[in-house]
């Protein structure tokens, strides 16, 4: 079984990754950590840079966790793309981060977050940044 990791170059993204490792170790389990985009507009926030990459690789290198990392432009929404790459590898658990969210915000349906804990075949922690 695999474990796959949301990742985003935020403190979420940072927070995901790390909670992922963390679930690696405990279960001995590999990590496929995906990073995508619909590439809808020229810059993309939530697309990691290669200098955000070189950090992600140099954190999985140091965890000594055996892992994979796919960053590429989809043609679905992100909380889709994780879904069926966690299908596609059998994931035995998807790690995603949360953002904070105002008590307005909260009520508000459609989040990348919330489609992925619908949707998913397989249990999905969810994580917030500390702050």
């Amino acid at each position: 079984m695999t474990i796959v990791v949301g990742y985003v170059p935020t403190p979420e993204g940072e927070a995901a990754l790390t909670a992922g490792i963390s679930e690696a170790r405990l279960r001995e389990e590999p990590l496929h950590v995906v990073n995508t985009s619909r590439g809808e507009s020229l810059v993309d926030s939530r697309f990691a840079s290669e200098d955000a990459l070189a950090g992600v690789r140099a954190r999985l290198a140091q965890s000594g966790v055996a892992h994979e990392i796919d960053q590429h432009v989809g043609r679905s929404e992100a909380s889709d793309e994780l879904v069926d790459i966690a299908d596609r590898v059998r994931a035995s658990l998807i790690v995603i981060g949360l953002r904070r969210r105002s008590p307005t915000g909260k009520l508000i349906t459609g989040s990348q977050a919330q489609r992925v804990l619908l949707d998913a075949n397989c249990p999905v922690l969810a994580v917030k940044a500390a702050y």
